[in-house]
């Protein structure tokens, strides 16, 4: 049995939207598509990290792709960036209130994928 059909109002919830009008589900897949880009967002859930600390975090990922994922994180509004005026330069990332308002995806993601983990 299929649970997404399982009730009227699931159905009705599920068929509202029609993706040639715009689907919802596209448009916040769009803000947070990209390898690195939901661990970024896993890792700022709970602090603000510089640059070198998020980088350990997340184990193989390279500068320059954590780079770009940060800018483009950035430019949605997702993440702030904060540079403080020293030599050497300092460079702090936090999540935006839009940032945490993925904490649900982000966390249901998480549920989800420890119980796929366990399932192998």
């Amino acid at each position: 049995m299929d649970t997404v059909n399982s009730s009227p109002g699931a159905q009705a919830r599920f068929q509202k939207y029609s993706c040639s009008e715009g689907c919802p589900v596209e448009a916040a897949l769009e803000q947070i598509a990209g390898k690195w880009k939901g661990l970024i967002i896993y890792h700022l859930l709970g602090e603000t990290l510089r640059f070198n600390e998020l980088a350990r975090r997340m184990g193989t990922v390279t500068q320059r792709s954590l780079t770009k994922q940060l800018r483009e994180l950035e430019a949605d509004g997702i993440v702030h960036r904060k540079v403080y005026p020293v030599v050497p330069p300092h460079v702090e990332y936090s999540l935006t209130d839009k940032g945490h308002r993925l904490r649900g995806v982000i966390e249901a993601l998480h549920a989800w994928g420890s119980d796929f983990r366990r399932q192998d």
